[in-house]
């Protein structure tokens, strides 16, 4: 059973029961384009907003829980959202492009062996100028928890120097359900090179 099943059988606190405003605002401005793959969606709030807003949209994550969930809210809700228990490390194993992929607090559990792995991992499904948009703990947050980690701006600018552009980092607040103000987070926006 993967570690997060066991989260799942209750609510973890990165469940708020919709999308990050973060992720809202972007598809408000136009930014996530096309077909989205939402890396780690847990119970699947972001594809099925995704789904909603008209894009082609899949959902991966190692927790089998999770995935039942999220194809319980999508037929809820008549959307024909797809979710996939999948390991993000082996994102080629899915054997598609995106044009946009999403990234709701996975990156920030990577360990520093399987970062550059699910960078290259990354680099192989994201179509050449496609974007990919990072939410993440940082390290304006206060305390010494080991997970998930709080990043640095160069650490992301470290993990996607070859390859890629980074087009912003800036700050943001990762909402969850234990924090009424949410968590110090960066979002970055980062497109794969065209080469």
């Amino acid at each position: 059973m993967d570690i997060f099943d066991s989260v799942y059988q209750g609510t973890p606190p990165w469940e708020i029961g919709r999308p990050q405003k973060a992720f809202v605002e972007l598809a408000r401005a136009g930014e996530v384009v096309g077909s989205v793959l939402d890396v780690g969606c847990g119970t699947g709030d972001h594809v099925l907003f995704f789904a909603e807003e008209g894009h082609e949209v899949l959902g991966i994550d190692t927790a089998a829980l999770a995935i039942r969930k999220a194809e319980a809210k999508a037929a809820a809700r008549g959307l024909s959202a797809q979710f996939l228990v999948h390991d993000a490390l082996d994102l080629v194993g899915l054997g598609r492009t995106f044009d946009s992929v999403i990234d709701s607090g996975f990156f920030h559990v990577l360990s520093d062996e399987d970062r550059p792995v699910f960078v290259e991992n990354l680099a192989a499904v994201l179509a050449p100028g496609g974007r990919y948009f990072m939410l993440c703990f940082s390290d304006r947050n206060p305390g010494d928890y080991p997970l998930p980690r709080r990043l640095v701006k160069e650490e992301i600018r470290d993990s996607f120097r070859n390859g890629w552009r980074i087009n912003y980092i800036r700050p943001m607040v990762f909402e969850n359900s234990i924090q009424p103000e949410g968590h110090h987070a960066w979002l970055a926006s980062i497109t794969r090179s065209e080469k």
